[in-house]
């Protein structure tokens, strides 16, 4: 059993602009009380093929934890595009939201993220030079997929 449960994700701001804001508003519970903070991540994979493009959004401690449920919003700034493969920019990818505890990995929430353009034009027709004042990101919020990995 665990002593820190994620109780729920709720994914604000949803769709949106890809140069906007990840939000997440996490809930979670503590059944124990822990000596040490929670690290939380957020990281946007910026290739399937190669770990080198992934980003670290943001990075944060949350404590001293008390005991029982606790509540949180998560924000953090969008992926540097200039780091994500010219050709992955546009389509489907994941987000990852992580937590450790004593620099270990215990839990990892991952979504879809699918960027594309609303604009049916754009849709049908990319413009060679991504246009990301038009480029909108959705987050399949409904489905995510929730990894554990035990630790003492």
């Amino acid at each position: 059993m665990s002593i820190v449960n994620i109780t729920n994700v709720q994914v604000l701001d949803n769709p949106t602009l890809f140069r906007n804001p990840y939000q997440f508003e996490v809930t979670f519970e503590c059944i124990a009380p822990l000596q040490d903070d929670l690290e939380w991540k957020l990281i946007y994979v910026g290739s399937a093929e190669n770990l080198q493009f992934d980003q670290v959004l943001d990075s944060i401690l949350v404590g001293p934890v008390p005991v029982g449920v606790n509540k949180f919003v998560f924000q953090a700034e969008p992926p540097k595009p200039e780091l994500i493969p010219h050709e992955d920019i546009l389509g489907v990818t994941v987000i990852l939201l992580t937590c450790s505890y004593r620099e270990r990995e215990f839990v990892r929430v991952g979504y879809y993220v699918n960027n594309e353009y609303m604009d049916e034009e754009l849709k049908e027709n990319p413009p060679e030079k991504i246009e990301f004042d038009k480029l909108y990101r959705n987050i399949l919020a409904e489905k995510p997929r929730v990894t554990r990995f035990p630790i003492a």
